[in-house]
């Protein structure tokens, strides 16, 4: 079943045209992933299939069954309700169907005049309620705000006295749960730490609403999407599978637009040659010729497509400083309290030189605190922060509190960087598009997108060699994360980041710091690894929560498989460490003059060496082989 149909739909503001020719079906089962820069037109175009914006011309066909439930990426509900009472509102039918159920039943049991009709209406109630899933909705509210990262404590707490991105995530909860079978969420996973994103994945896999996504998170576009529509140069394109597949199918269809572009422009350059040919000869024959040929010419160019230009994309590296020593940051037992409130303990942290790592956890458990510690921006309650020497550091401040929101952009980079002329300056934010009268905006009057351009634009500027960058791609569209990522790896000095984009995270990431209020555990790869990781660990840790039910003897030969594995990651460090040696002086034997020129000892050495560097290689395998079954079954602590 269509539920919503649109047709060559345009919108203009004043004179200008945001989008033309915009055309689509949406069906039962869609899950759909929109992707385009920013200011493309896609939350106008979700206004405009909501009904809360008009549009020049074109039709939008909505099914009569269709129900609509729109995320708005700005809503911020204003309610004097409690989280869980505005949740309630996504179930007002349900809620009436059990007040009358209750008021039906106590009729009953009071003796009321009329038991016969009491009864029928009772069974008819009990129908509806059950056909309704009335026994679980008070179950779902509160498996939805888990999810979305509040506490049951908070479930009394009044909207009005939530910040901003709670707001937001109540709003996203209360859609989530309500009756509409198509969901328009515009950036949904904004204000959501990485296992509320989870969560939400979870719940959009198995929702039986079709869905329109706006999101620039390609991992969670890759999760929960089975078609993408691409909103570029004024135009929508529809693609079917997720992200990954349709930059696969956006490469394949530029390239035969390109082809075909260049075969046809081929075709009308030779033709023009006849024509002008058939022109010069001037008989008539030559005169009929060369109409016929500029007729085929004539509608060669009106079917003739010109390729769409690709967005004007952002090209940078960061500057780095050379020097530095190995250490770059150790925190030792650090931990922090505001007032009586403790925000984290004992985290102890090492970076060495040319290291990436990732700092993650849930919202409020203090990463950004954790960062300012180390900045020497907040001091620490407990523990101390050790910086390297000639270290020299680079911040991305998520917030943009190094902003100046009374200056304009092209003052905020001249201020910051006084010896630098007009023209460098305006280079350099050329490369982050602000080009012409656009450096003189004001601050304040820019997006979040443009601001973290302007961020980036300080911060390529200055050579450093750590760079600590707090939610960098934040506000950032698809395009520009990727500009990011690109600059990033790249990169060669130490990088600490804090970031809930996996697809991000998966790219640059060396390791993985995971912060709670006890401190680091530490997680060698990216996200996919680190999730895999800590899915074993916490099925590890319920095990250890279950009752120790084990007899005596399987305790037992757990605790003998421990110890031997222990025992022999330590033996084969050791043989390792043996083994190098003696290859080492192989080496130093070869290489002396004497065996130099003694051919059959030289041979001799030789076939020691390769020997030895075959049981050397046997000896890593094993080594990475039980590195892992250390890590995956939680010996480390033991060691």
């Amino acid at each position: 079943m269509v539920l919503l149909n649109g047709s060559n739909i345009k919108k203009m503001f004043l004179d200008e045209t945001l989008f033309d020719g915009v055309s689509f079906n949406v069906e039962e089962g869609d899950k759909i992933g929109f992707v385009g820069v920013n200011g493309a037109g896609k939350s106008t175009l979700f206004r405009i299939l909501n009904g809360t914006m008009d549009y020049d011309s074109g039709e939008l066909f909505k099914n009569k069954f269709t129900k609509i439930g729109y995320l708005d990426q700005y809503t911020c509900v204003e309610s004097d309700k409690t989280i869980m009472g505005e949740m309630l509102t996504a179930f007002e039918e349900v809620i009436a169907v059990e007040n009358e159920l209750d008021e039906v039943r106590l009729m009953i049991e009071s003796g009321a005049d009329g038991l016969e009709e009491l009864v029928n209406r009772q069974t008819a109630l009990q129908e509806r309620f059950e056909k309704l899933d009335g026994y679980q909705y008070r179950s779902r509210i509160r498996s939805a705000l888990i999810g979305l990262g509040f506490s049951e404590e908070d479930f009394e707490k009044r909207v009005d006295s939530l910040s901003g991105g709670q707001k937001t995530r109540v709003s996203l909860g209360r859609i989530l749960l309500s009756d509409a079978n198509l969901l328009l969420l515009d950036e949904p996973t904004n204000h959501l730490d990485i296992e509320s994103v989870e969560w939400l994945e979870s719940f959009l896999q198995s929702c039986k609403a079709s869905f329109i996504v706006i999101s620039h998170d390609r991992y969670f576009l890759d999760k929960v999407t089975n078609r993408t529509f691409e909103m570029e140069n004024g135009r929508l394109r529809t693609y079917t599978g997720g992200y990954s597949e349709y930059v696969k199918q956006r490469e394949i269809e530029r390239k035969t637009e390109e082809r075909s572009y260049a075969n046809t422009m081929r075709e009308i350059e030779r033709l023009e040659g006849i024509v002008e040919q058939q022109r010069r000869w001037n008989r008539e024959k030559n005169i009929k010729t060369a109409e016929s040929k500029q007729k085929v010419i004539d509608k060669l160019e009106k079917t003739l497509v010109k390729p769409s230009a690709d967005p004007e994309d952002i090209r940078f590296t960061f500057r780095s400083l050379p020097g530095g020593g190995q250490d770059v940051l150790i925190t030792e037992n650090l931990g922090m309290s505001f007032g009586d409130r403790k925000i984290f303990s004992g985290c102890n942290a090492h970076i060495v030189k040319g290291e990436k790592v990732f700092l993650l956890g849930s919202n409020g458990c203090g990463k950004t605190t954790f960062i300012k510690d180390v900045l020497g921006l907040y001091e620490p309650t407990e523990g101390e922060v050790r910086i390297g020497a000639n270290i020299e550091i680079g911040y991305y401040d998520q917030i943009q509190e190094n902003l100046d929101m009374d200056k304009t952009i092209f003052d905020e980079l001249h201020d910051t960087y006084p010896n630098m002329t007009q023209t460098e300056i305006r280079n350099a934010l050329a490369v982050f598009l602000f080009k012409g009268e656009d450096v003189f905006k004001e601050i304040r009057k820019l997006s979040g997108g443009e601001r973290a351009r302007v961020e980036l634009a300080k911060l390529m500027l200055k050579p450093v060699n750590f760079l600590i960058m707090d939610e960098p791609t934040n506000h950032l569209d698809i395009d520009s994360r990727e500009a990011l990522e690109k600059a990033l790896a790249g990169y060669d000095g130490t990088m600490l980041m804090v970031s809930h984009d996996r697809y991000f995270i998966n790219k640059l990431a060396d390791r993985i710091l995971y912060m709670t209020e006890d401190g680091f555990a530490n997680y060698i790869g990216g996200y996919d690894d680190f999730a895999e990781k800590r899915v074993i660990k916490q099925a590890e840790t319920q095990e250890k929560e279950k009752p120790k039910n084990l007899d005596y003897l399987e305790q037992k030969r757990l605790a003998a498989e421990k110890r031997r594995t222990i025992n022999r990651f330590r033996k084969v460090e050791e043989l390792i460490a043996g083994i190098e040696s003696e290859i080492e002086e192989l080496n130093n034997d070869m290489a002396k003059p004497e065996n130099a020129t003694d051919f059959v000892k030289a041979a001799e050495l030789a076939g020691k060496a390769d020997e030895k560097n075959a049981e050397l290689e046997t000896l890593y395998e094993e080594w990475e082989q039980l590195q892992t079954t250390i890590e995956e079954k939680g010996y480390e602590e033991d060691m």
